[in-house]
């Protein structure tokens, strides 16, 4: 794969079927970047490396590790826990929704896909996780912001309490 654009999301495809591969990358490529994954133990490699994706769209009916296995080994691992996850699988019992859902998954659609309707989850979804992540950088900043200023008030303290007893 070429080199990825830093100021595009990436999005990890996950899924057995070249076929449904092929169609989901198409349907996002024009707007994101697309990794894909043909197997839950590949789709686990991946999330795990550079550049990690933003947004997961995840079958659950695969052979050797379902979606529903990757999911609980995303959520375990601290380096992917974060990762908002989208279930794309031909299941659609309420059931296996809720399932999905329980798990940790942020949505859950449906095959046959709709375009129009992935394509507005994906942007949903993303645009909370870019969200969630200014607010985490934010109460970063503002923790070590807070730190600085404790230690200058700390150091304050110290010299008036020193400049007193001198007195």
């Amino acid at each position: 794969m070429s080199e990825l654009a830093p100021d595009r999301a990436t999005i990890l495809v996950v899924d057995d079927k070249p076929e449904n591969l092929r169609v989901v990358g198409d349907l996002l490529r024009d707007t994101y970047q697309v990794r894909v994954a043909n197997s839950g133990a590949r789709a686990l490699a991946v999330a795990d490396s550079a550049p990690r994706p933003d947004l997961i769209l995840l079958d659950v009916m695969m052979p050797e590790m379902d979606g529903y296995e990757v999911m609980r080994r995303l959520r375990a691992n601290p380096a992917t826990a974060d990762i908002p996850v989208i279930f794309v699988t031909a299941l659609n019992a309420e059931e296996d929704e809720e399932h999905g859902l329980a798990l940790g998954a942020v949505d859950y659609v449906t095959k046959p896909l709709k375009p129009a309707i992935l394509l507005a989850r994906v942007r949903s979804q993303l645009e909370l996780k870019h969200a969630r992540d200014r607010l985490r950088d934010q109460n970063d900043w503002l923790e070590a912001e807070i730190a600085r200023r404790m230690r200058t008030n700390e150091l304050i303290k110290d010299v008036t309490l020193y400049g007193l007893a001198a007195l």
